[in-house]
């Protein structure tokens, strides 16, 4: 494939999809507004659930143990963790 400007977007979305939290990635994704809206409706949980897509993302990319990424995940706080546990694979490690 020919280099452009984007092809290092390219190739780290690629990591990020082909990570090992993918399907977790997926869930994450899928969630609307109303699932989380009804943990706590409010603008902070929608901030706090762009960042812990962002926090999975990066581990996935990164290949970060599950561990690590519980911890990091707590770490955000009570709202990351209450939407991280929507996700069933996350919701068994809470």
């Amino acid at each position: 494939m020919a280099k452009n400007r984007y092809s290092a977007k390219f190739a780290e979305a690629d990591a990020v999809f082909n990570g090992i939290y993918k399907d977790e990635l997926t869930s994450l994704y899928g969630l609307s507004k109303e699932d989380i809206d009804s943990l706590s409706p409010g603008t902070a949980e929608l901030k706090t659930y762009s960042v812990l897509i962002k926090v999975v993302e990066k581990a996935s990319k990164d290949n970060l143990s599950q561990a690590q990424l519980i911890k990091n995940i707590r770490d955000l706080g009570e709202v990351a963790v209450k939407i991280a546990k929507k996700v069933p694979k996350f919701a068994t490690l809470f």
